[in-house]
C-alpha cells in the first residue's frame, strides 16, 4: 500500500526558509574585506556612487554585486568599439537585470562610450541615464531591460540572428538571481538548448538575495548548476569577485562550442559597501540621505 500524499495542510508555512544548502566551495567568503578588491574594481564602485549622488536613489546592492563580472567582460573578453559603437562585428552583452544598470553605466563611461559627468546626471528629468538601460537612449546599451525575463530571449534571438547571417559574434546576457523566477527565462534556456548555441553565454549574478528576502526562501533555485546543465547548458561555477577566475572562465567560452554557457557567478549583494553587504533592505533606495551618502563614500574611501 503506498503512503498517501502529504495534504497541503502538512506543508511547511510559506514564511518559513527551507534549510540553506552548504555554500560554494570557493574562496568566496574568505576575505570580504575591500583590501581583497583591486583598484579598478573600487574607482567603478566610486563611480557607482557618483552616480547615485547625483540622482538621490538607485538600486545599491544590485549594482555592486555584478561590478566584476561586467568589467571582465569589457576589459578582457568582449570585442566592440566606443567610437562605432553600432559596429556589426561587435560582442553584444545584456543586462537582463537592468535594476542593476548603475553597474553597467559605470563601465560604458570608464570606457568611453559616453562622459562620465553624465553619471552626475542620473535618474534627472533630461538625463538620458534612467533607472533602467535604454536601448537607443544610453549609448552602449544593446537591449532596454528592467522587466525581468526578458533578457535571455532577447539574447537568444541575437545569437541565432549571428549564426543565420554567418558572423561570429558572441553573446553574454547577464541575469539576477531573483530573475530566475521568471518562467521566460526557462522557455529561452530550452530554446538556446535545442539550437546548441554555442556563441551565447548566460551569466548569474547569485548573491542569494532578492528585493523581498532571500532567493531560498523566495523560490529556491538549487541544483542550480544541474538545472542549466538539463536545459543544454555546459554550466561553470565561479567566484564573482574573483576577476582572476572570472577572466579565465569568460575568455575561455564557450569551453564547448555545440552548447551555450551558463557561468554562475557566485556574488555577495552590496559587496564593497559594508554596512550593505548581504542585506536585502539595500536592493533599493527610493531616497538616500546625506548621511547614507557619506557612509558609502566612507566605506570605499
Amino acid at each position: 500500500m503506498t503512503a498517501a500524499s502529504p495534504s497541503p495542510l502538512d506543508l511547511p508555512p510559506l514564511d518559513q526558509a527551507p534549510p540553506d544548502l552548504p555554500p560554494f566551495e570557493g574562496p568566496i567568503g574568505s576575505d570580504r574585506s575591500n583590501a581583497a578588491l583591486d583598484a579598478r574594481s573600487l574607482h567603478l564602485r566610486r563611480l557607482v556612487v557618483r552616480a547615485l549622488e547625483g540622482g538621490g536613489r538607485g538600486h545599491i546592492g544590485s549594482s555592486m554585486s555584478p561590478v566584476e563580472a561586467i568589467r571582465v567582460l569589457y576589459d578582457d573578453v568582449m570585442r566592440y568599439r566606443p567610437d562605432d559603437p553600432r559596429w556589426v562585428g561587435r560582442d553584444r552583452f545584456i543586462l537582463s537585470k537592468g535594476h542593476g544598470c548603475l553597474a553597467l553605466y559605470a563601465v560604458l563611461a570608464d570606457k568611453g562610450f559616453f562622459p562620465e559627468a553624465a553619471l552626475d546626471d542620473f535618474c534627472r528629468f533630461d538625463s538620458f541615464l534612467g533607472g533602467h538601460p535604454e536601448y537607443g537612449k544610453v549609448t552602449g546599451v544593446e537591449a532596454s531591460t528592467g522587466a525581468l525575463g526578458h533578457g535571455l530571449p532577447i539574447g537568444v534571438g541575437m545569437a541565432l540572428a549571428a549564426r543565420m547571417q554567418g558572423r561570429d559574434s558572441r553573446v553574454f546576457v547577464l541575469l539576477g538571481d531573483g530573475e530566475l523566477g521568471e518562467g521566460s527565462v526557462w522557455e529561452a534556456a530550452l530554446c538556446a538548448g535545442k539550437h546548441r548555441l554555442g556563441s551565447l553565454t548566460a551569466l548569474i549574478d547569485y548573491n542569494k538575495l532578492q528585493s523581498a528576502g532571500p532567493v531560498s526562501a523566495i523560490q529556491p533555485l538549487e541544483p542550480l548548476a544541474a538545472k542549466w546543465e538539463a536545459f543544454g547548458f555546459n554550466a561553470v561555477e565561479v567566484d564573482g569577485h574573483d576577476v582572476v577566475d572570472l577572466r579565465r572562465v569568460l575568455t575561455a567560452a564557450p569551453a564547448d562550442p555545440s552548447r551555450p554557457t551558463a557561468v554562475i557567478c557566485h556574488t555577495i549583494k552590496g559587496r564593497g559597501v559594508d554596512f550593505a553587504e548581504g542585506r536585502a533592505e539595500w536592493h533599493h533606495k527610493a531616497k538616500l540621505s546625506l548621511s547614507d551618502l557619506a557612509g558609502l563614500h566612507r566605506a570605499l574611501a
